[in-house]
C-alpha cells in the first residue's frame, strides 16, 4: 500500500515519517527546493524559544527513510481518482505517481499586510510584518530603514485576523504569542528601546504561553494597550504616527514609533483551495478545508481516501500540527487496513 503525501511542511514531514516507519510507502511531494514551508521563516520557536532550525533538521533526518520518495521543487498538476479507491497524481516533471490514499498538508499562507491599506505595509518605509522581524532575529541585527536602531516599536496584533472588513472572522491562535515572544526577542537585542503590543484580546491557550504572557511583563517590561489602530501615517524623519485607542480607559492615543510591526495571521493556502475545489472537498467558512467530523473525523473530509493534517483545516499551532500529522497517519494506517482486507475478501470470494 502506498500514500501520496502533497505538501513537505512540518505536518507533511511528521505524517510520512509515521507511515513509513509502520511499513507504508510513502511519496511526498513538495513544490519547494527544501522541506519544512512556513517554519522555515522562523528564528525561535514558542513557549520555549527552541531554535527552529533544530526542528527543521529534525523533521528532514526522520524522512530519510527506505520507504519514502520525497519529490521535491515538484507540483501535481492532474490528480485522477481511479476505481478501486487509488489516485494517479501527476507532477509537473512527467512522473506519475499511484498511490491508495492521498493525504493534504498543504498548510497555510499569511495574510498579505498591504490588504490592510491604512496600516502603510508597502506604503512607509518602516511598516513590517511578524515574518520580517524574525528575519532580523536570525541576522541578529535590527534596525530602522534609515539603518537606526529603533528606540520605540509597536507590534499590532490581529492583522489579517477577526476582520470583518477583509471577510476573515476566525482567529488564527498564533498571533498574540507570537507578539509576545518576538517582544521578548526585541528587548534581549535593544534592552534600552520602549516596546509596546496593541492587542484586541491575549488569547494565551497553549500550554507555558500565559506564564511567557506574565513574564513578558515583569521581566522584560513589555507594555501592552487593549486597543486597535485606527489610523497610520509616516512624518518626514520616516517615522510611523499611529492614532489608536485604549478601550480600557476609553481615551485615545497617539504615538510615534520608530518601527511598527504587523502580526499578520493565517489564511488557507492557495494549494488548499486548489485542491479542494479540482477535488470537490467541503471548505469551510474561513476557507480552510472542512473536517468530515470536528469531534472524531478530524482527518478525514468528505471524500473517502482523501485526508488533510496540520493547517489545511485550520490555524493550529506547531505542537498541534505534529500531533495532528501522527493523528493523520494512524488514521490511514486503519483505512490501508480495512481496504487491504476487503480486496483480499473480494479475491477468496
Amino acid at each position: 500500500m502506498s500514500v501520496i503525501i502533497i505538501g513537505a511542511g512540518p505536518a507533511g514531514c511528521e505524517a510520512a515519517s509515521q507511515l513509513a516507519r509502520n511499513g507504508e510507502t510513502v511519496e511526498l511531494i513538495e513544490k519547494e527546493c527544501e522541506t519544512g514551508g512556513n517554519l522555515n521563516n522562523w528564528y525561535q520557536l514558542f513557549p520555549d524559544r527552541k531554535n527552529a532550525k533544530e526542528l527543521s533538521a529534525f523533521l528532514r533526518e526522520n524522512i530519510r527513510h527506505p520507504n519514502i520518495h520525497l519529490h521535491l521543487g515538484c507540483e501535481p498538476v492532474k490528480i485522477i481518482r481511479q476505481s478501486g479507491q487509488s489516485y494517479s497524481v501527476h507532477l509537473n516533471d512527467g512522473t506519475q505517481l499511484q498511490g491508495n490514499a492521498l493525504l493534504l498538508t498543504t498548510g497555510f499562507r499569511t495574510f498579505n499586510a498591504r490588504r490592510k491599506e491604512e496600516y502603510g505595509y508597502g506604503i512607509y518605509e518602516n511598516v513590517i510584518t511578524s515574518v520580517e522581524l524574525e528575519n532580523f532575529f536570525t541576522n541578529h541585527h535590527i534596525q530602522t530603514s534609515a539603518g537606526k536602531t529603533p528606540q520605540r516599536i509597536g507590534l499590532i496584533q490581529c492583522v489579517g485576523s477577526r476582520d470583518e472588513k477583509i471577510c476573515n472572522f476566525h482567529c488564527s491562535k498564533l498571533c498574540c504569542i507570537t507578539a509576545v515572544k518576538q517582544a521578548i526577542e526585541l528587548r534581549e537585542m535593544l534592552p534600552e528601546a520602549e516596546i509596546i503590543c496593541f492587542y484586541m484580546d491575549m488569547r494565551m491557550f497553549g500550554p507555558g504561553y500565559e506564564e511567557l504572557y506574565r513574564e513578558a511583563q515583569e521581566k522584560y517590561n513589555i507594555k501592552f494597550i487593549r486597543g486597535r489602530l485606527s489610523e497610520a501615517s509616516e512624518n518626514r524623519e520616516k517615522q510611523v504616527i499611529i492614532k489608536a485607542e485604549d478601550t480600557l480607559i476609553g481615551k485615545p492615543i497617539r504615538m510615534t514609533l520608530d518601527l511598527m510591526v504587523l502580526m499578520i495571521g493565517m489564511e488557507a493556502s492557495e494549494g488548499s483551495r486548489h485542491w479542494a475545489a479540482q477535488l470537490g472537498l467541503y471548505v469551510a467558512p474561513n476557507g480552510f478545508i472542512q473536517v468530515k467530523d470536528p469531534h472524531f473525523a478530524t482527518n478525514q473530509t468528505n471524500i473517502e481516501g482523501i485526508f488533510v493534517a496540520g493547517c489545511s483545516s485550520s490555524p493550529m499551532n506547531l505542537t498541534d500540527t505534529l500531533t495532528d500529522a501522527r493523528s493523520a497517519a494512524m488514521t490511514i494506517k486503519e483505512f490501508l487496513g480495512k481496504n487491504d482486507k476487503n480486496q483480499a475478501e473480494i479475491k477468496i470470494n
